[in-house]
């Protein structure tokens, strides 16, 4: 019997349609609150996938890295803009699997150990979470494992490492039989050449490796210098000639994403149209495996309120509508504590609340000036808009833009950005939205699911044609923004944009939520009513085994081009 076996197995048989070992690789696992193991969206989806996971009873397990001042603390500065802090973090709930090993980083060997998140605490598989936070290593070791996305190229591949070969190596230790090594993301490229210089057949690395891509666009992969890599360990003692000669990398720029596609047996997009923009982006490159699509989903679970859905089911429309409004003054207490500011849950509230990045365009509202002090000023038809998100630390221009969100909230007392978007103040934002916005460039979001989350919860979508919504939106479910012309500059197209969005919430929206209170109601009963089951992380994880992990003959023919 396994070490896996004896300690640390799912304590529930498998469903037989979902038997075989699946070993899930990620950087982020957003799986509850006390666990500061994430960053955003990527993680998000791999928390919801664990517990649907769970739900399902499938074999597979979790490997990421316990990352000791997580991502990092979003907190403010004396003028209420965006302060960043790195507080240590500490986890009763994790078992010591008193396993450990070395790993080669620049030369020099690693130690490393694993712990564990028994599935008991938060209804998961089995998850393990490498550090190298140990008293056996110097501080520059320690270091590897301290924070999520460590803006230094050497210490973020020394990251890549730690996950791909430490995690390849924690499973020869533990005994789980992984006949699939699912990438989330190429972060875990290295446990490829682990697994080549164990089997020595690029073949047998190649039947066990799929890979999924959440960036749709080609600059957006992350590429770096190849003899970086090798000196830093990456290719697991291969030589540079022989990582050519398997890879097909022939410069001195190694592409992780192209890598991950040469090497793997399959790989997915994360929505339907997020496939057909991956496969025209990469067609240009020979030797890469199919890419399919199976859109990213959420565990319903753990997001939707289920108060909601019982009273939406009974068909009990007046308590639905109390339902709402009780969840509004949650969130508008959390409002009130940060910014001190009342907001009253008989208003429109619209929350745009994602991680900060310059594509999804957190501040389009406000390049009207004019319409957008219209918006906020009204009283026939008020309106209360609440922010959120974390930039990436050392992501100045995302930065300028939250603060320049909060320089403005204090014109408006009306208007609130708040700090610290994790998965609780996550969950509030959607139950307390009445409308979810989400306005990224189009062919730039490849699933962007936080308006799923938000639809379980009584919101509706406000949103561009992109990522899963064309899956979703109809006229009857969601508020679309018509596509600007992809001819044009983004100067250009975000003018288009914002007209049009402004046309909407004038001519529509607003008018729909104060005079035809039934029409609204209609719409958001009809939003919660199609997010499921579809867009519940089951549907994913069902279909991660059919068409990644274990399709069956049969169903080959019918998977996608």
């Amino acid at each position: 019997m396994t070490l896996f076996e004896k300690k640390f197995n799912h304590r529930y048989r498998y469903n037989p349609a979902y038997k075989k070992a699946v070993a899930y690789f990620s950087m982020e696992f957003a799986i509850d609150q006390p666990l500061k193991t994430y960053s955003g969206g990527l993680g998000f989806l791999a928390g919801s996938h664990m517990r649907s996971a769970f739900e399902l009873r499938q074999n597979l397990i979790g490997i990421g890295i316990l990352w000791k001042y997580g991502y990092y603390d979003q907190v403010r500065r004396s003028d209420q803009t965006m302060d960043v802090a790195f507080l240590e973090k500490a986890y009763s709930f994790l078992e010591d699997t008193n396993i450990r090993y070395t790993i080669e980083v620049n030369g020099h060997p690693v130690w490393v150990t694993a712990k564990y998140l028994p599935p008991r605490f938060f209804n998961t598989v089995p998850v393990f979470f490498l550090t190298t936070d140990l008293p056996e290593n110097d501080y520059l070791a320690q270091t590897i494992s301290h924070r999520l996305y460590d803006s230094d190229v050497a210490a973020k591949v020394a990251q890549y490492i730690l996950l791909g070969i430490g995690g390849a190596k924690l499973l020869d230790y533990l005994g789980f039989p992984a006949e699939v090594y699912h990438l989330n993301e190429a972060h875990a490229l290295p446990s490829a050449f682990y697994l080549y210089q164990k089997f020595k057949n690029i073949n047998i690395v190649r039947q066990r490796l799929v890979f999924t891509t959440h960036t749709p666009e080609e600059a957006g992969n992350e590429k770096h210098d190849i003899h970086l890599l090798h000196k830093m360990g990456y290719f697991c003692g291969l030589k540079l000639d022989e990582v050519r000669q398997l890879t097909g990398m022939q410069g001195d720029v190694f592409d992780h994403s192209l890598c991950a596609l040469r090497l793997a047996r399959r790989a997915n997009a994360v929505s339907q149209a997020h496939g057909k923009v991956a496969r025209k982006m990469w067609s240009k490159h020979d030797g890469i495996c199919q890419i399919y699509a199976i859109t990213n989903a959420q565990n319903a679970l753990y997001w939707a309120d289920h108060n909601l859905y019982e009273l939406l089911h009974r068909h009990r429309i007046k308590q639905l509508v109390y339902r709402k409004k009780y969840l509004k003054k949650k969130l508008f207490d959390i409002v009130a504590d940060q910014t001190g500011k009342i907001f009253n849950p008989d208003v429109l509230t619209i929350v745009w609340a994602r991680r900060f990045a310059g594509y999804k365009r957190a501040d389009l509202l406000l390049q009207d000036p004019d319409r957008f002090h219209q918006l906020l000023s009204a009283t026939d038809m008020p309106v209360q808009l609440i922010y959120a998100g974390k930039p990436y630390p050392t992501d100045y221009g995302a930065v300028a833009t939250f603060n320049k969100l909060v320089h403005t909230s204090k014109n408006y007392p009306n208007m609130a950005v708040l700090t610290g978007y994790e998965l609780r103040l996550s969950a509030c934002l959607k139950q307390g939205a009445d409308v979810w916005l989400n306005t990224p460039r189009l062919n730039r979001e490849a699933s962007g699911t936080s308006g799923m989350t938000a639809a379980m919860n009584g919101a509706i979508n406000f949103s561009t044609y992109d990522g899963w919504i064309p899956e979703f939106a109809t006229e009857k479910n969601s508020f679309i923004i018509p596509p600007a012309d992809a001819n044009e500059s983004y100067v250009i197209q975000d003018v288009q944009d914002v007209q049009r969005l402004y046309d909407i919430l004038f001519q529509k929206i607003l008018p729909m939520y104060y005079q035809k209170p039934g029409l609204w109601l209609r719409m958001m009963r009809q939003s919660m009513k199609d997010i499921l089951p579809f867009f519940d992380s089951a549907r994913m994880a069902d279909e991660y085994y059919r068409i990644m992990y274990d399709p069956a003959p049969e169903h080959e023919s019918n998977l996608q081009n």
